[in-house]
């Protein structure tokens, strides 16, 4: 056999160990996709941006992230400072708006694990956002958060409710994933989420007037009304 036919065969034998061996072959999600966007995001021009969060921030700041206008809510996703306090932002930085991008939208993804996307009313009815938000972390399984939220009928219940998001493997369950909780689910005990690597954890969410999160009358709002457009440039 020559040493031209040699390297061609080689090839095809890596070649096809290589499609063999690819998880999903064509069909891998691109890494810079969100877990469960592809599913979940919709039509909006904003959704390219880290859905939803990206689109929150556009309505509520013009996606001004360090936006501090002296309106009393700071941020991209202007938060009320009661509200950073209480969801432990003061571990990220003393306001919302000194905080990073990645910082304020973790501290948001624990405001809509309690509060549900009412906190924002005005942002979360322009997208149609309603209800409560769990953000997978790692190691979490349907399970798992079917039991922390103690969900009657466990699991199922849970992915009846984001089928089309997990999709048709629901043991595969990847960090970052939004899931939406049903409304039967229960609070759901914190897990110290509002703690960062390194530190000091900033305590368990309380209001300044002693009160939870969730012991706030409906409809009160804990984030901001959206800040008006910014002057065009000259």
């Amino acid at each position: 056999m020559s040493i031209k036919r040699k390297r061609y065969t080689a090839s095809v034998v890596v070649a096809v160990a290589l499609a063999v061996l690819a998880p999903g072959g064509a069909e891998a999600a691109s890494p810079s996709a969100a877990p469960g966007a592809a599913a979940a995001a919709p039509p909006y021009g904003c959704a390219k941006d880290q859905w939803p969060w990206g689109c929150i921030a556009k309505c509520e700041s013009n996606g001004r992230w360090h936006a501090n206008t002296g309106n009393g809510f700071y941020g991209g996703l202007q938060f009320w400072q009661p509200t950073w306090r209480a969801f432990g932002g003061t571990a990220y930085a003393r306001r919302a708006d000194l905080a990073t991008r990645g910082e304020q939208i973790r501290v948001a993804e624990e405001v809509v694990r309690v509060q549900g996307w009412r906190a924002w009313p005005v942002c979360s009815k322009r997208y149609r956002l309603s209800g409560r938000a769990h953000v997978v972390r790692k190691g979490e399984t349907l399970a798992s958060l079917a039991r922390r939220y103690r969900l009657k009928g466990g699991w199922r219940t849970l992915y009846a409710s984001n089928r089309k998001t997990v999709g048709q493997h629901p043991g595969r369950l990847l960090p970052g994933t939004m899931l939406k909780l049903p409304k039967a689910a229960g609070p759901g005990r914190s897990l110290g989420l509002w703690r960062t690597p390194g530190r000091r954890a900033a305590g368990p969410p309380v209001l300044a007037d002693g009160r939870l999160p969730t012991d706030l009358p409906h409809g009160r709002a804990l984030m901001g009304p959206p800040l008006p457009a910014p002057p065009p440039h000259r």
